[in-house]
């Protein structure tokens, strides 16, 4: 019963998934938060006399910005998943 679980949870190859294979899945993710993140911190910018943001220059930061943030997710999700089945 052991073995089938393992092939289930792992696609039937028996290893698990590599940190560029989870940020490959979360990177849409992550550069629409960076995106978001962007454009709002550029409007709370404005307090201090800085100018906003456009939605265009927030979603090309996201893009770019997303690509660590991505990668540090996918490592904390990697670190999630070693912990959940015993393997660190």
């Amino acid at each position: 019963m052991k073995r089938r679980e393992e092939a289930v949870r792992d696609g039937g190859r028996g290893r698990p998934w590599p940190v560029w294979k989870l940020a490959l899945l979360l990177y849409p993710f992550a550069a629409g938060a960076v995106a978001i993140n962007l454009f709002l911190i550029g409007l709370m910018t404005q307090a201090i006399g800085l100018r906003a943001l456009s939605p265009l220059e927030s979603t090309i930061g996201g893009i770019v910005l997303g690509i660590p943030a991505t990668w540090l997710a996918g490592r904390w999700v990697r670190g999630l998943i070693d912990e959940a089945e015993g393997r660190g």
